[in-house]
């Protein structure tokens, strides 16, 4: 485990999350905000292996985390803290059927505090400017707007967050 909160269970990913991870990473209306591209199940099994080799390389700056609830040890999303040039970016995905359930609140409160713990001066976000729900979830957590840009990936309009920890 890496932490948790009153519902969740943050951990690393295993190859049993895989039928999990595939509709998540299948799913276009998770990923509309995110990468905009769905792939099939040989990709992402190809891609959840090589995000659970990277537990392995020091030095490491990319994490993907599993998310799961701790009432019945369901997978439910994946939880990103990777380093963007001198930054330490956070990210998170839920499946579908989990939104709305106060889920990305709650482990983003949840990762500010581990952050804190483990020495991490900064946080920054990257919110497509369409995507008021992840917005107000940052705004919430006082991450403040620093950079206005088109994201590289789906070309679409998006704010850069900061928190100063």
């Amino acid at each position: 485990m890496i932490f948790e909160t009153e519902r969740l269970i943050v951990r690393k990913l295993i190859l049993d999350d895989l039928e999990a991870f595939h509709k998540l990473e299948s799913n276009p209306l998770v990923l509309k905000y995110a990468t905009g591209e769905v792939k099939n199940f040989d990709a992402n099994e190809k891609e959840l292996k090589e995000l659970i080799f990277k537990y392995e390389i020091p030095k490491n700056d990319f994490w993907i985390y599993a998310i799961e609830r701790k009432s019945n040890k369901s997978f439910i999303g994946t939880l990103a803290l990777v380093k963007d040039g001198v930054d330490d970016e956070i990210g998170y995905r839920f499946l579908e059927k989990y939104w709305g359930n106060g889920y990305a609140t709650e482990i983003c409160e949840g990762l500010i505090s581990y952050c804190k713990e483990i020495g991490i001066p900064k946080l920054i976000g990257y919110v497509i400017n369409k995507n008021r729900a992840s917005e107000k979830i940052l705004k919430r957590f006082n991450f403040k707007s620093v950079k206005h840009l088109i994201s590289e990936d789906i070309q679409l309009p998006e704010t850069k967050y900061e928190l100063i920890l």
